[in-house]
């Protein structure tokens, strides 16, 4: 690996750049609200050589997210579940608007 390749992981969201202990301490929660999101199968941390929880930024949007919602009185388990539920929503958003793409663009104009 070259030191470029070590700086384009800087812009990878999805690189495990972040520790559990980093992490809980980046979103000011505890190592325990990390895998208590990880068993609920919100996210799943990639594992170290040593078999130590990494996380991604993105991973740590979405926990913060569920902090958020656990914050405001949400038991984990449906705050996880909401997630979920606004992921799949934004996906289907987007594959909707991809199609009125195709279709507008495929229909004559005249």
């Amino acid at each position: 690996m070259t030191a470029d390749d070590s700086f384009d992981r800087l812009d990878d969201d999805d690189y495990p750049a972040y520790t559990m202990g980093r992490a809980a301490e980046m979103l000011g929660t505890t190592q325990g609200f990390l895998r208590a999101i990880g068993e609920a199968r919100l996210i799943t941390p990639l594992r170290s050589v040593g078999g130590h929880r990494r996380y991604s930024r993105y991973q740590l949007r979405i926990a913060a997210r569920a902090r958020e919602l656990v914050d405001q009185g949400t038991p984990i388990e449906a705050a996880c579940r909401i997630i979920i539920l606004e992921d799949q929503l934004e996906e289907a958003q987007r594959i909707n608007a991809a199609y009125r793409n195709a279709a507008r663009l495929s229909t004559p104009t005249g």
